[in-house]
């Protein structure tokens, strides 16, 4: 395993993260799955407030193998229409939200807190110092924002600096290979070109969820199969056609998967980063730290993303 660190979190963090989207239950694929990631140095897993539960289920799963102190948590909270209509990224919402969530982990603290969405209507002011004050009662080390755009996170850091709080310390939008047409879901944020420059400038670590493009790269889609409206939405285009082609020569001549090299993709970015996985077995999260070990130079990322002719592989 691969590791960063992040400002305000004395662990080391690992570079895939384990997402617990599907974590509805703890049965044995389940334990199978999280006692594979666990022996191969995974120590951070992603969660919500809103995710109905799972956190709940990882809490019992740390408590019943007394892990809590050696895994790093990233929760979020604030999202829209989280048991009331709207958006509700206030300090009302963020209290209510946080506190539930710590009691569902049955922790005290998170290692990692993120807003889930944003509503731009609302001030940055107060948000930065809802949050420091969790950070003075050492309920959470640090902060971010899932789904803000990189301007508002500089516009909450700039004010936080100005007054000697506590500002975002990582970014979780979505970043692929495959760029979106349009919003996945309402209120979500991918990180485009402008977005990639602030990180590389800023250094400021980014956590990707739907870092393989919900399987783009994986053989299953073609510009003729348009069963999955979801996808034909959102990633069916000319470049990403291009960019599924281009890592398939890539693949074969790295003796990987396409899938594989979107997910190296976005470890080897010039800026930190991390990938939220979802495997479903032990083989697809083989495939996961297979991938981060794929490193890629910095022409071949370019290549990927379409910003060089053919280069020589």
């Amino acid at each position: 395993m691969k590791y960063i660190q992040i400002q305000g979190v004395e662990k080391k963090i690992s570079r895939l993260f384990m997402g617990t989207g599907d974590l509805r239950k703890l049965e044995e694929p389940q334990q199978i799955m999280l006692d594979a990631y666990i022996q191969a140095g995974g120590n951070a897993f992603d969660t919500a407030h809103q995710y109905r539960g799972r956190e709940l289920v990882l809490g019992q799963w740390l408590a019943e193998k007394g892990l809590r102190e050696r895994m790093v948590i990233l929760t979020k909270g604030a999202h829209h229409d989280d048991g009331s209509p709207g958006p509700r990224v206030n300090p009302q919402a963020i209290r209510k939200d946080l506190t539930e969530s710590l009691e569902r982990l049955g922790t005290e603290y998170v290692d990692l807190y993120a807003l889930h969405r944003d509503d731009p209507t609302v001030a940055v002011g107060p948000i930065i110092e809802e949050l420091n004050e969790h950070i003075q009662a050492k309920r959470i080390r640090a902060i971010g924002a899932s789904n803000w755009s990189y301007k508002r996170i500089q516009e909450a850091n700039e004010y936080a600096a100005y007054r000697n709080l506590t500002g975002f310390s990582f970014s979780s939008p979505n970043l692929s290979l495959a760029k979106p047409l349009e919003a996945r879901w309402e209120g979500a944020i991918s990180a485009d070109e402008e977005t990639c420059e602030w990180h590389a400038k800023t250094q400021l670590p980014l956590l990707a969820w739907s870092a393989q493009a919900g399987g783009f790269f994986s053989g299953n889609f073609a510009p003729d199969k348009r069963t999955d409206e979801e996808m034909v939405r959102v990633y069916y285009s000319d470049n990403n056609w291009e960019r599924y082609r281009r890592a398939v020569k890539l693949a074969e001549e790295k003796g990987v998967t396409p899938i594989q090299i979107a997910l190296s993709y976005v470890l080897y970015q010039p800026f930190p980063t991390c990938a939220i996985i979802g495997p479903r077995n032990p083989d697809e999260f083989q495939s996961s730290i297979e991938s981060m070990n794929l490193e890629l130079s910095p022409q071949e990322v370019e290549w990927l993303d379409l910003k060089k002719g053919d280069i020589a592989l």
